[in-house]
């Protein structure tokens, strides 16, 4: 299953579908991110997880936390719009999530470890997909999205935000 096209998704998601090089297969897609989630993240070093590169900005635990919040949100939709549910679906305030949760008190290696577990739950699941339930699409804050690009955004989401772990943090 190809890159998903642009009236698939809104435009906000187009950082999430460049950040991922060529014409990648969706499931060697997920696989790679979080293989490459795993090589960067599981040997940060204790001083680093609650570095702030600058006020304001998150630490590498809060991005972490906030992968993991974000993975939920999007295959929660992914789930709801393959089952043909048309109820129109809110967004959500990642800022607000890490705001009012205390990731910075939580082990590491937890962390990282919830992110692979569900990542791993979500292969399989995108996996199962049907051509037709990739296909569906449904509505989240009035705009149209597929079940196939939230699986792509999955990916590029985690690879965005590596990218900046590896630019700024690290």
């Amino acid at each position: 299953m190809s890159i998903p096209q642009k009236q698939e998704y809104p435009p906000f998601y187009q950082p999430y579908i460049d950040v991922l090089e060529g014409e990648p297969n969706l499931m060697d897609s997920l696989e790679m991110s979080l293989e490459l989630f795993e090589q960067v993240l599981y040997d940060i070093e204790d001083s680093k997880q609650t570095y702030r590169y600058a006020d304001g900005k998150w630490t590498i635990k809060e991005l972490v936390q906030h992968m993991i919040d974000a993975e939920r949100v999007f295959v929660y939709r992914a789930l709801r719009f393959s089952r043909q549910d048309e109820k129109p679906l809110s967004g959500f305030d990642e800022n607000s999530y890490v705001t009012n949760y205390d990731s910075n008190n939580r082990e590491f290696t937890t962390l990282l470890d919830e992110f692979c577990l569900l990542r791993r739950s979500n292969i399989l699941m995108f996996k199962d997909f049907s051509v037709k339930e990739l296909s569906c699409a449904g509505t989240v804050e009035g705009l149209s999205i597929s079940v196939r690009a939230i699986a792509f955004i999955c990916s590029g989401h985690v690879l965005h935000h590596l990218k900046i772990i590896q630019e700024r943090y690290l």
